[in-house]
């Protein structure tokens, strides 16, 4: 199948389908859901050439801490922007403020921004919690994926969020919405980390992620298997065990003698 293209996520978005989106934290993640199917894949800038070059099909989002404060102007980010792009990515994730998005919607690069809970912005909430649940937070959550549209980005990630007040914003506006917790219905992408899907998530698991697997469980088997390998190589070693006459390289016994003959007495 081809990659996505922009173009094709706004047509998904003119037919209600949905598409699916992973935050993937290594290359093997990468490759397995290119082989699923998935759609999108978000990932970090340390992350971006070794995916890109692993799954050369997959539409990429990446970001490359654009939302620290050692990006503090547009033309900061019109060039990390860039760099993302000439590594591969096809859209950038910035919840930065709208003249920065709006600046490198100008010069054509795609932008996906964040709306509703913003976990490095949690602070101004009062902590983890959802939005949108009163009148005056779900306006709030319109108005931004609004402004994040009028300033040229073509999605945002929505988390959090009430399904209803997804479905509203996404029959008024043309931006792509990614729902993480946030309803189908108006959004077009369905976004969770891999970690969630993988069942490796040791911390907390959000009440709107769903486990695929019990890669934990599997992991710590291979991990129990790891210690006992590692036990027995250091067992036999210390043993006298290892290595035996056919791990070593031999030489012919003339060769060997007129290597003697050669040695410093």
């Amino acid at each position: 199948m081809p990659k996505l293209t922009i173009h094709d996520l706004y047509q998904a978005k003119k037919e209600g389908r949905q598409l699916t989106e992973v935050r993937t934290g290594d290359v093997n993640e990468a490759i397995a859901c290119a082989e699923a199917g998935v759609d999108i894949i978000m990932c970090m800038k340390d992350e971006l050439a070794a995916i890109r070059a692993a799954v050369p099909d997959t539409f990429i989002i990446s970001a490359n801490k654009l939302d620290r404060p050692h990006i503090a102007s547009p033309d900061q980010a019109i060039s990390a922007g860039f760099e993302l792009m000439n590594m591969g990515a096809d859209a950038i994730y910035s919840g930065m403020s709208m003249k920065v998005v709006e600046a490198m919607s100008r010069e054509y690069i795609p932008v996906v921004g964040h709306i509703g809970f913003v976990p490095y912005r949690s602070t101004w909430l009062g902590g983890t919690r959802a939005v949108g649940k009163t009148a005056s937070e779900a306006i709030g959550v319109y108005e931004a994926a609004k402004a994040y549209q009028d300033a040229g980005a073509i999605g945002v990630e929505i988390e959090i969020v009430p399904a209803k007040v997804t479905e509203e914003i996404g029959k008024r506006l043309d931006i792509i919405l990614m729902s993480m917790g946030s309803g189908s219905v108006g959004a077009t992408v369905q976004y969770l980390f891999a970690t969630d899907v993988l069942g490796t998530n040791t911390g907390h698991i959000p009440r709107h992620a769903k486990v695929y697997g019990n890669l934990a469980k599997e992991e710590a088997r291979v991990q129990q298997l790891r210690v006992e390998a590692f036990k027995a190589f250091q067992d036999e070693v210390t043993g006298g065990a290892y290595p035996t006459a056919k791990h070593s390289l031999k030489i012919k016994d003339e060769e060997f003698e007129k290597f003697l003959t050669q040695l410093p007495k």
